[in-house]
C-alpha cells in the first residue's frame, strides 16, 4: 500500500514530466501542493469520476490556475477521462490539459481559471447556489443538496483586489460549506513577496468573518487532515487554511524559489528531483499500486448510488419538489414560458408604453420571473437606479429567507467580484443569474465579463445609463467606448433596446441563450414606443432588421440606430421623405445576433447595392465602419461626455436629427 507521499510524489512527477515536455508550464505550485491535494481528493472530496456531472458531487476550483498540472494530475489519477498521452501534450494545440484549466474542455475542470481571484469569486458562487438551494429544496430526513466547495488559492488571488470583494460577501453570507486552502509559499514571478505582500492575511479573513486555521504544515498529511476535518465539522463561516509550503517541493536546487515558479525545471534538475523524492520511475509511468492507491471510481459511484436512492425516496415524499429541481438543474424552462412570456412581448406592443428602457426591464422582470424560480439577480448597491429588483425580489443573500425562495442578492459596490460571483452561480447549475450596474462601471467588471463568454457561463450583465443621456453625472459616469468593447468580446451578445418591447425581447433572448452570456443595456432617459407589423416582432430576435420602408419599397439610404438614437433615425427619415430622399430605417438592437443570421436574412436588410448608410449611436463610431463602409457615415461620440441635462449634450455633441438628416444627405450624394 503506498504512503501519502508516494502518491503525492505521483503528482509532483506529473507535474515536472508535463511540463519539461512542453518546455512550458508552471511545476513550483504542483508540487507544493501536492500533499495538501492528496489528502482532500482521498479524503475528503465527493466526486464521481466516472460521472463529472453529478450533482451533489463537491466542487473544487483552482484559483491559481497557473498551476493547472495539479488539477489533471489529480483528474488522471483519480479515474477521470483524461488519460496520460492528454498529459503528455500539455499546453498543445486540442489537446484537453490547456496551460489553465477550462470548463467544457477538461472532464472534471468546474470553472476556467487563470485570471487571479476569479476562481475565488467564482467558488463563493458555486458555495452561494449550494447554500440557497439546500434551504430551497431540502425537507426534514431528506438533506438531498449537501455539498462543500474547495478552492486553492495563492498570494497572486490575494493581492488582486476581487479577492476582497468576494471574501468581504462570503464571510457576510456565512457560507459555512465553503473551504479555501491558500498556498503560502511566499514565493511569486517577481521573488519572494515579502517585498510587496506583507498583508496579516489570517488577520484580514478573521475581519471577513471567516474561520482561519493558521499555520498548517502543508507537507503534514495528518495536520492538513485535521485542518479540512475542522472546517468541515463547522457550518456557520467559510474557511481559510493558511497552508505554509514550499514552491517546487523535491527539486534540491530549485525548491522554495522563483525559478520553480513559472518554467520548466530542466533534465538536471528533474533527474535530481526523482532522486531526492525517491521516485524511480521513467517519465509518465506511475506503478499499478499508485493508481490503485488514486482510483476514485469505485467509490464515486458508490456515492453516486447512494445519493440517487435517496433522491428517489424524495421524489416519492416531495414530487413536486423533486420535478421543480431537475427541471433547473437540466437547464429547462418551465412548460409555460415560451407562451406566456411571448404574449408580454405582444402586449408591449399592442400598449406600447414610452418609458426608460431600464424601466421596461423592471416591467419585463415583473412579468418574467414569477414564471422563472431559478432568476437570481442582484446589483453592485444600485438597485435603485438599475431597477433590477422586481415585485417579487427576496433577499437571497443569508441563502434562507423565505423558505429558500430568496431570489435577490445585494452585492454592494463590488463589480467585479459580483460579476464572477454571478458566473459561479451560473456554472453550478440550478440558476440563471443576472448581475448590474452602470454602463460605464462595465469597466470594473468586464474581465469576469469576458471570462463568461470564454467559459462559458449562462449570465447576464444587466447595465443601464447606456449613454451622454444619463446627462448631469458628467462625464465620469457617461460611458463612450463601452458599449463597442463588450461587442468586442467573443461570444458576447450585446443587447441595445430602443424601446420597452426590444427591452422584453432582449430578456427573453438572454434568459433562452443557454450556456452563453449576454449583455442587456438599457437607458435612463424614456424612449419613444416604435410600431410594428407581426413580422417585424418576431424579427426583433435576430438582432436587427427593418423598421420602416417607404411606402413603395424603395429607398436611396440606410439608417441604421440602436437603443435611444432609433426615434433619431426615425425622425430623420421622416424629415429625409419631406426632401425627397427615401430612407430605410434598421433596428439593430444586437449586432452579435444580427451577424449570426444567415447571409440571406442580413442581406434582405442591408443590401450590398445601397452604399450609402448612416449609422447613429451615442457610443464610440468606429465600431460602425464595418456597417456603413467607407462610402457611409457614423454619428455618435469620439470624446467624453461632459455634464448637463441630456437634450442638452446630444445638441452639443451633434446627435440630432439634423446631424442625422445631413449625413444621409452627403452619403447620398
Amino acid at each position: 500500500m503506498p504512503t501519502r507521499r508516494e502518491l503525492a510524489n505521483a503528482v509532483r512527477a506529473l507535474a515536472m514530466d508535463a511540463v519539461e515536455a512542453a518546455k512550458s508550464g508552471h511545476p513550483g505550485m504542483p508540487m507544493g501542493m501536492a500533499d495538501i491535494a492528496e489528502v482532500l481528493w482521498n479524503d475528503f472530496l465527493q466526486f464521481n469520476p466516472g460521472n463529472p456531472g453529478w450533482f451533489n458531487r463537491d466542487r473544487f476550483v483552482l484559483s491559481n490556475g497557473h498551476g493547472s498540472m495539479l488539477q489533471y494530475a489529480l483528474l488522471h489519477l483519480s479515474g477521470y477521462d483524461l488519460p496520460i498521452d492528454e498529459l503528455k501534450h500539455f499546453r498543445q494545440l486540442h489537446s484537453k490539459t490547456a496551460g489553465h484549466p477550462e470548463y467544457g474542455h477538461t472532464p472534471g475542470a468546474e470553472t476556467t481559471t487563470g485570471p487571479l481571484g476569479q476562481g475565488l469569486a467564482n467558488a463563493v458562487g458555486f458555495a452561494l447556489a449550494e447554500k440557497i438551494l439546500a434551504a430551497r429544496f431540502n425537507r426534514p430526513g431528506h438533506t438531498i443538496v449537501d455539498h462543500h466547495t474547495y478552492v486553492f488559492l495563492g498570494d497572486g488571488c490575494l493581492m488582486e483586489g476581487i479577492s476582497h470583494e468576494a471574501a468581504s460577501l462570503a464571510g457576510t453570507w456565512k457560507l459555512g460549506k465553503l473551504v479555501a486552502v491558500y498556498d503560502d509559499n511566499g514565493i511569486s514571478i517577481d521573488g519572494e513577496v515579502e517585498g510587496w505582500f506583507t498583508d496579516d492575511t489570517p488577520a484580514r479573513f478573521e475581519a471577513y468573518g471567516w474561520n482561519v486555521i493558521r499555520d498548517v504544515d502543508g507537507h503534514d498529511a495528518e495536520a492538513v487532515k485535521k485542518a479540512l476535518a475542522q472546517a468541515t465539522a463547522q457550518s456557520e463561516r467559510p474557511t481559510l487554511i493558511c497552508a505554509k509550503t514550499i514552491i517546487g517541493f523535491g527539486a534540491p536546487n530549485k525548491q522554495g524559489k522563483e525559478e520553480s515558479h513559472g518554467a520548466a525545471l530542466g533534465k538536471d534538475e528533474i533527474a535530481a528531483a526523482r532522486v531526492q523524492l525517491q521516485w524511480n520511475h521513467p517519465p509518465f509511468e506511475i506503478p499499478a499500486e499508485i493508481y490503485a492507491g488514486w482510483n476514485a471510481r469505485d467509490k464515486g459511484a458508490a456515492r453516486e448510488r447512494a445519493w440517487d436512492e435517496a433522491f428517489a425516496a424524495y421524489a416519492a415524499a416531495h414530487p413536486e419538489l423533486a420535478a421543480e429541481l431537475k427541471r433547473r438543474l437540466a437547464g429547462e424552462l418551465p412548460q409555460d414560458w415560451a407562451e406566456k412570456s411571448q404574449a408580454f412581448v405582444a402586449k408591449l406592443q399592442a400598449e406600447g408604453p414610452e418609458v426608460a428602457s431600464r424601466k421596461a426591464s423592471q416591467m419585463t422582470l415583473d412579468a418574467f420571473g414569477p414564471l422563472l424560480p431559478e432568476l437570481l439577480g442582484g446589483s453592485a448597491d444600485l438597485a435603485a437606479s438599475n431597477l433590477t429588483k422586481w415585485k417579487g425580489s427576496l433577499d437571497a443573500g443569508n441563502g434562507n429567507s423565505a423558505d429558500g425562495k430568496g431570489n435577490y442578492v445585494y452585492y454592494g459596490v463590488r463589480e467585479f467580484g459580483m460579476t464572477a460571483i454571478a458566473n459561479g452561480l451560473a456554472l453550478h447549475g440550478g440558476f440563471v443569474p443576472y448581475d448590474a450596474t452602470f454602463m460605464v462601471f462595465s469597466d470594473y467588471a468586464r474581465n469576469a465579463v469576458r471570462m463568461s463568454a470564454l467559459i462559458p457561463a449562462h449570465t447576464i450583465h444587466v447595465y443601464t445609463h447606456d449613454s451622454i443621456g444619463l446627462g448631469e453625472d458628467g462625464p465620469t459616469h457617461q460611458p463612450v467606448e463601452h458599449m463597442a468593447s463588450l461587442r468586442l468580446i467573443p461570444n458576447n451578445h450585446v443587447w441595445r433596446p430602443c424601446d420597452a418591447v426590444e427591452s422584453a425581447v432582449s430578456w427573453k433572448a438572454a434568459i433562452e441563450r443557454k450556456g452563453a452570456p449576454s449583455c442587456l443595456v438599457f437607458s435612463r432617459q424614456a424612449l419613444k414606443h416604435q410600431q410594428r407589423d407581426a413580422q417585424q416582432l418576431a424579427d426583433i430576435r435576430r438582432g436587427g432588421y427593418v423598421l420602416s420602408d417607404p411606402l413603395d419599397g424603395k429607398f436611396q439610404v440606410i439608417l441604421i440606430g440602436t437603443g435611444s438614437e432609433v426615434e433619431l433615425a426615425m425622425e430623420a427619415s421622416r424629415v429625409l421623405a419631406q426632401q425627397g430622399v427615401a430612407a430605410r430605417v434598421v433596428s439593430m438592437p444586437c449586432t452579435d445576433v444580427f451577424d449570426e443570421q444567415p447571409l440571406e436574412y442580413r442581406e434582405g436588410v442591408l443590401p450590398r447595392w445601397c452604399r450609402a448608410r448612416v449609422a447613429v449611436e451615442a457610443a464610440s463610431t468606429d465600431f460602425w465602419a464595418k456597417y456603413v463602409g467607407f462610402d457611409g457615415e457614423a454619428i455618435g461620440m469620439n470624446t467624453f461626455g461632459a455634464s448637463a441635462p441630456a437634450p442638452q449634450l446630444f445638441e452639443h455633441f451633434g446627435i440630432t436629427v439634423a446631424h442625422v438628416v445631413e449625413a444621409a444627405k452627403r452619403v447620398v450624394g
